[in-house]
């Protein structure tokens, strides 16, 4: 069963968050998207190392730019995950046609971008903490997604 929910990532940074983010997507069927640039190639041997023979099974679409990322997305919501929001995901109310997107590893998204996207979750975590790992908070993010929407 394909599923309606998207992933995606905004240049990402490190080549083995985004090759263990495309594992993840593999399994639960989920299209990934990637905008660039990223801050590797894609290429790169260690995203290959930990995607193994799971990149052939993950639709993933690669864009140039946010700009032609957020092109015909009017059908589609997009959902900026970040530590700058004080919207838990967990009672958000996700749809199968959202799309999680998940910023740079190391800066998350342009202040532009995040002022324009009008839905803004975060993961809670212990106060005395920065953030998760972006392939874990890819994880938690989705699976709610998919819980909600009976989907798997």
């Amino acid at each position: 069963m394909k599923n309606l929910i998207k992933v995606a990532l905004y240049q990402p940074d490190i080549p083995q968050n985004t090759a263990a983010i495309i594992r993840l997507c593999a399994c639960f069927k989920t299209k990934l998207d990637i905008i660039g640039p990223c801050g590797f190639n894609l290429a790169d041997k260690r995203l290959k190392r930990v995607t193994m023979d799971y990149k052939d099974n993950c639709e993933i679409k690669l864009f140039s730019n946010y700009e032609e990322f957020i092109v015909n997305r009017k059908n589609e919501r997009i959902i900026l995950m970040t530590t700058k929001s004080k919207k838990k995901y967990n009672i958000f109310k996700f749809k199968k046609n959202d799309i999680l997107l998940f910023g740079r590893e190391s800066a998350g998204v342009p202040n532009k971008l995040h002022k324009n996207i009008k839905n803004k979750l975060t993961i809670p975590i212990h106060k005395n903490t920065r953030s998760l790992n972006i392939v874990t908070s890819v994880a938690i993010t989705l699976s709610e997604a998919l819980r909600q929407n009976n989907i798997f």
